[in-house]
């Protein structure tokens, strides 16, 4: 009888050491306990929201660098230091600006608003159009006219996050565009219902101006949209009640718009873990995330800071867990650990770190990047770069999941990589330029809520748990990479539609 309960307990250690026998070794280290304590450092009111291009940025990127020292990680960025620095070429509208109607001046952002920047001195009758949605904007004679149209929803998708943010820029896109190709000198847009509910959060972009990477330091950058491009036309919008004044086409423009442009600068955080291999350690597995929130803007429900806690404090923090596990637990490639700044203006961070990487390009083997990961239900997440045409390395995407199947087992959305999604995120974050460079990519995401770019994205909103498996699915999959003997294969016909 004894030896048979003996033979029993040995079976059950043998089974239960087999059962974690594809636990990477560093597991343990990713504590719940360590990322709701960084996150709530991280994502506090001391950071005032970590605007890019701001003082706040930056504190946040030297906290992050002593959260790296601490944990041992070796210097990767420019110089024997952390951080790699970069210039942003910001323009935004003076406030000495003036704008009147039939003589009556205007106030800035309350009045009216500037959406598309030119240095402009005009003085010129108004033409109105009407309804953007009853205009052929095909055939309709613009040229050298300052012209008013109503904006609206006709033919639009608002079913989509922050339609707040995008409407002024879906309606330039399907409206504005075309006038300004066919010659217009300006254009007025008059609110709609939607736009006179979207005032508040539009202004506050507007207000901030564009922003783009320094040409000296990138001169291959290119503009993100027609908005960010070198303007010759000014974009302006007025209230709704402005129609009573502009619809019989007896009104005027009087004009003086004064664009300032100036450097902000930002910076990329950089970390390395060494390899052990003798020849696999001169290769790399990037993880990536992004400093930058959207800093202090309008009120909403009482408070005006946007803390950015799971957009992306949440993997930031999972970051510097994984970075734990790998410095207590090195693998046979060496790891870098990059935490780009300024995502949130145009992912100008990993733009400006894949076209000046730390290390060799060629030796990049994976970036697994992170955005938004500590929301919604705990069993489900989702994983974006996993279907064509977004997928450019199937052999990565493979070990993605099988690391899920292994640990959170996570029930996976992969539908946000189809090409008519309207989101479009595979687009809009930091494994893009990597990916653009044949470099195996993927996103690891939560998804969505209704705090994404609210000051409701705050730490106390944090599902924990799921901040927890999320960083041990990176963390898992990262060991793959780091460990497998041929580097995860770019598929050969990978080609993004845009």
């Amino acid at each position: 009888m004894k030896k048979a309960i003996l033979f029993f307990s040995l079976f059950t250690i043998t089974s239960s050491l087999v059962a974690q026998s594809n636990n990477p070794p560093g597991l343990s280290l990713i504590r719940s306990e360590d990322l709701k304590k960084d996150l709530y450092r991280f994502a506090s009111a001391h950071f005032k929201g970590r605007s890019a291009g701001t003082i706040d940025e930056l504190n946040a990127s030297a906290w992050l660098v002593e959260q790296f020292r601490a944990i041992g990680l070796k210097p990767a960025g420019d110089n024997g230091t952390y951080l790699q620095f970069f210039s942003l070429v910001r323009k935004q509208l003076a406030n000495n600006s003036t704008i009147e109607i039939n003589g009556t001046p205007l106030q800035l952002w309350k009045d009216v608003a500037v959406s598309q920047l030119a240095n402009t001195n005009l003085k010129a009758p108004i033409v109105y159009l009407g309804n953007a949605a009853d205009i052929d904007t095909n055939t309709v004679d613009v040229k050298d006219k300052v012209i008013a149209i109503e904006a609206s929803t006709k033919g639009i998708n608002l079913n989509v996050s922050l339609p707040t943010w995008r409407y002024n820029r879906y309606i330039f896109a399907r409206y504005g565009m075309p006038l300004l190709k066919r010659g217009a000198k300006a254009i007025l847009f008059i609110a709609d219902e939607q736009a006179e509910a979207a005032w508040a959060d539009a202004t506050e972009n507007f207000k901030r101006g564009i922003y783009d990477l320094h040409e000296e330091a990138n001169p291959n950058a290119s503009a993100r949209s027609a908005q960010s491009a070198t303007a010759t036309a000014p974009v302006i919008w007025l209230h709704a009640e402005a129609k009573q004044k502009l619809q019989n086409n007896t009104a005027s423009i009087n004009m003086n718009l004064i664009v300032s442009e100036y450097l902000y600068p930002s910076a990329n955080v950089v970390g390395m873990v060494e390899g052990t291999d003798p020849k696999l350690k001169s290769e790399y597995v990037l993880y990536s995330g992004h400093t930058d929130a959207h800093g202090i803007r309008n009120v909403i429900k009482g408070d005006s800071i946007y803390y950015g806690a799971d957009d992306n404090g949440s993997v930031d923090v999972a970051m510097l867990a994984n970075a734990r596990a790998f410095a207590k637990y090195p693998s046979k490639r060496s790891v870098l650990f990059v935490i780009h700044g300024a995502e949130e203006r145009g992912l100008f961070g990993s733009r400006y770190y894949s076209g000046h990487p730390t290390v060799p390009v060629g030796k990049i083997v994976a970036v697994l990047n992170g955005d938004m990961i500590g929301r919604n239900n705990t069993d489900s997440a989702a994983i974006l770069g996993v279907n064509p045409p977004h997928r450019n390395s199937s052999d990565l995407v493979s070990m993605a999941l099988a690391a899920n199947k292994e640990g959170p087992n996570f029930k996976l959305d992969t539908t946000w990589d189809n090409i008519n999604h309207v989101e479009g995120w595979y687009f809009r974050s930091d494994h893009l330029p990597y990916a653009r460079l044949g470099i195996p990519a993927i996103m690891y995401t939560s998804l969505l809520h209704p705090d994404y770019h609210t000051p409701q994205d705050n730490v106390e909103s944090i599902n924990y748990p799921k901040l927890k498996k999320m960083a041990d699915w990176m963390y898992r999959t990262g060991w793959k990479v780091a460990n497998k003997e041929m580097r995860p294969a770019t598929d050969k016909d990978f080609k993004l539609e845009r």
